[in-house]
């Protein structure tokens, strides 16, 4: 199969991440199906697709298959990039908050794998890309729901990779530090790190990783296409890809 003719689904869309790995992917010769609980907002890649749905119902997911499956016979990558933040400390989540990241960030990717397998096994296999995050090993306070459904994804893509590699399907995992995105701004500006306003905090933040700077969204959105990519990552399934600028590699007590 050659380069150009290759397609891809990307939950998650209209993020800082997602925005990135569609312009990589799309520059890369790939048909992009985008998906987002909101419109893309400028011009989606003309040979593409985009959908507007909310991941987080069962049958909104159903009916983004139902539109993929109209729109191409065969996947060749699916990135489960989609993902929400509640920032509360354990003892006041509700069990309503808990469920809605749990059904956006975790049962979303179950369903869709799910709801994607066909495709991809019709193609004679591809890869499954699931954008974790360093909370997945490494967290912080006040944002248990969302370390614990990242950490669910690790354990996810391990058992996916296990049950489809019979079919040429590999399944791994990326898991960003800190990036500037919509998402990461957001924690600032609720006051997650303290320090002045939201650039002060961002530099903070920079200070703490080991090559001093915040990631940027493009270099996730390569890291993901590396894993996407059966010509650069032919070899690797069930694995966890950390890429956070060495935070994770220092020992919080130096």
């Amino acid at each position: 199969m050659t380069q150009e003719s290759r397609t891809m689904l990307i939950t998650g869309a209209g993020g800082g991440i997602g925005r990135a790995t569609v312009k990589v992917f799309a520059e890369a010769g790939w048909r992009v199906i985008g998906v987002d609980r909101r419109e893309f907002g400028e011009p989606f890649p003309a040979n593409g697709l985009y959908i507007v749905a909310d991941i987080s119902q069962p049958e909104e997911l159903e009916r983004i298959y139902q539109q993929a499956g109209q729109f191409t016979h065969t996947l060749d990558a699916l990135i489960n990039n989609a993902a929400i933040q509640i920032a509360k400390p354990l003892i006041e989540t509700t069990p309503e908050e808990w469920d809605a990241v749990m059904a956006s960030n975790l049962r979303s990717v179950f369903l869709g794998i799910k709801l994607a397998y066909p495709l991809l096994k019709a193609g004679g296999g591809g890869a499954i890309v699931n954008t974790s995050s360093v909370h997945a090993i490494a967290t912080s306070a006040n944002i248990s729901s969302y370390a614990a459904s990242k950490g669910g994804l690790l354990a996810l893509t391990r058992a996916a990779a296990i049950e489809f590699a019979a079919d040429n399907i590999r399944v791994n995992a990326v898991l960003p530090g800190a990036v500037d995105t919509p998402m990461l701004r957001a924690s600032m500006e609720r006051g997650s790190l303290t320090g002045g306003d939201v650039l002060d905090r961002l530099e903070n933040l920079a200070r703490k990783t080991v090559n001093g700077r915040v990631g940027q969204p493009e270099e996730i959105a390569r890291a993901i296409y590396f894993l996407a990519d059966n010509h650069q990552s032919s070899f690797m399934t069930g694995q966890a890809l950390v890429v956070d600028g060495g935070a994770t590699a220092r020992l919080s007590t130096e």
